[in-house]
């Protein structure tokens, strides 16, 4: 039998924002937190564990990026 995907979730720019705002405060929400969220953005708590895992994932690129471009060009010592 084959495996159904599940849709792509669309979110608005305001929920965006909520979810952003929630990252900068934890990267980690737990169960119940994850619930909280959900109920204020409109999605359901899978939904929203999965948009952190993404977030976390962008998020360590981009330091990972940062450090990188940092060494790439130092800060010059004059």
């Amino acid at each position: 039998l084959p495996v159904k995907k599940k849709s792509r979730t669309f979110y608005t720019a305001e929920q965006l924002e909520e979810l952003e705002k929630m990252f900068q405060e934890d990267h980690y929400p737990d169960n119940e937190k994850r619930r909280e969220i959900a109920a204020v953005v409109g999605v359901t708590p899978q939904r929203i564990l999965v948009w952190f895992q993404n977030r976390r994932a962008k998020w360590r690129k981009l330091q990972k990026l940062s450090i990188k471009g940092n060494r790439k060009y130092p800060a010059s010592s004059a």
